[in-house]
């Protein structure tokens, strides 16, 4: 049971005449009264226990839209619902009106409309919802939680697409819209053509041109059909937050936008997110639903309070593919001593693979770095230009083990990334 403001006031009203007539018969009257309002109200109260609740729940919706949630309420009794209904959705949902009133006749179904706009991202649950049947008097309300589950899953906002049409001018440029001419290792043959000035003798083709009589040489562009495994570190590091945004998300950015370029340029696609164990895997063996399959795996994934296994890494990278590919490690460069853990790793994976080592910048290191007015901002630029420096070292060292690296600022690491895989492809290195 629950009482309501009007009959607060009703209550307070019914002090007026105890204050004129101060006597016990008439304080006896009034709650006399007063509970039999109260009574009389309950009873004429539907019963909530006879409401039938349904919840159309739309499976996805991206971090940052608004979706609609439809509530079907069945009257089974005779009696008028005067309902309130309260859903019990976690704050993170960001339900517009958590509270919808409904008024449903006997025996009949009313519908209404809940509207949220979540905060992030991830599976979101409801357990239960509050039902409260107030009478014809408005005086009280009988109460009932009725148990109702429901999931909606709320998908990676995926930003960087607006930089996707960019990239696929780029790409498309290098796969034959535009002359491309290399030759070694990693490309395929693509047309013969007569020779230019500045053509690389070793491109002409003796054979035609025995053939035709003319110099002839053969043009060639990058191998499609490579293979491309994105690697998420889900691991303590990746809870930590640069520009107001997990390393983690900021990966998912980046992997999302590299992984619609590389399926665009004819490039097999897998995603492995791990830590100590395999916490999400998907790929691209059905053709056009990559980025679905991908934003589905992504979606549940969270933090996990633990250190990174390097040393199962290549065993992981193995299962997911035996043939040589592109390795693209989404992972953080501040991970503790990188020579017990990732040097090693990155040297043992560059014997077979190419590997690119992505990972998020903080901002605030080259901010603090110019700053010297007190004598806390020059301990503040100390230890960020420190910072940078070890960064830049182990960077160096990535390299000199044959790994390619990224390393920007979260608005800039998808771009950048993607960048680098054209730059690979244009030179035949995939």
């Amino acid at each position: 049971m629950a009482i309501t403001g009007r009959f607060v006031l009703l209550a307070l009203v019914g002090v007026v005449p105890l204050l004129l007539f101060p006597r016990p018969a008439v304080l006896i009257l009034l709650a006399g009264l007063l509970a039999a309002l109260l009574t009389l109200d309950l009873l004429l109260a539907g019963s909530p226990r006879q409401a039938i609740l349904a919840r159309n729940i739309p499976a996805t919706v991206r971090l940052g839209e608004t979706v609609t949630v439809g509530l079907t309420l069945t009257n089974t009794s005779s009696r008028t619902l005067r309902v309130l209904v309260r859903e019990a959705w976690q704050p993170s949902a960001g339900a517009l009106q958590p509270r919808v009133r409904m008024r449903v006749g006997g025996g009949q179904r009313g519908r209404a409309v809940l509207l949220l706009q979540p905060l992030r991202r991830g599976d979101l649950h409801i357990a239960s919802s509050t039902l409260r049947s107030f009478g014809p008097l408005g005086l009280a309300a009988r109460q009932y939680t009725l148990p109702s589950p429901g999931l909606l899953r709320v998908l990676p906002p995926f930003h960087a697409r607006k930089h996707l049409a960019s990239k696929l001018r780029q790409l498309r440029e290098l796969d034959g819209r535009a002359a491309v001419q290399l030759r070694g290792e990693g490309t395929e043959f693509d047309s013969l053509r007569d020779y230019v000035r500045g053509d690389d003798v070793r491109s002409i083709d003796w054979r035609a041109t025995a053939r035709r009589q003319a110099v002839v040489v053969r043009t060639w562009r990058p191998e499609r059909d490579r293979r491309v495994l994105l690697v998420l570190d889900t691991s303590r590091t990746s809870a930590a937050r640069v520009a107001d945004e997990p390393r983690l998300d900021t990966g998912m950015e980046a992997a999302l936008l590299l992984a619609a370029l590389a399926e665009r340029g004819g490039d097999r696609v897998d995603f492995l997110a791990f830590d100590r164990r395999v916490r999400a895997l998907a790929g691209s063996a059905a053709r056009g639903n990559l980025l679905r399959a991908l934003v589905e795996a992504m979606a549940p994934l969270e933090p996990e309070l633990i250190e990174f296994d390097w040393a199962q890494l290549p065993a992981q990278v193995r299962s997911v593919t035996p043939h040589r590919a592109l390795v693209v490690l989404l992972t953080s460069l501040d991970t503790g001593a990188p020579e017990e853990g990732l040097l090693p790793m990155v040297a043992q994976l560059s014997r077979k693979h190419l590997v690119l080592v992505a990972a998020v910048r903080d901002p605030l290191l080259a901010q603090l770095r110019p700053q010297r007015e007190t004598t806390g901002d020059v301990y503040r630029a100390a230890a960020a230009e420190r910072a940078l420096l070890e960064r830049e070292s182990l960077i160096g060292q990535l390299r000199r083990l044959g790994a390619e690296v990224v390393d920007a600022e979260p608005d800039l690491l998808p771009p950048r990334l993607a960048d680098c895989y054209i730059r690979l492809k244009a030179a035949g290195r995939l």
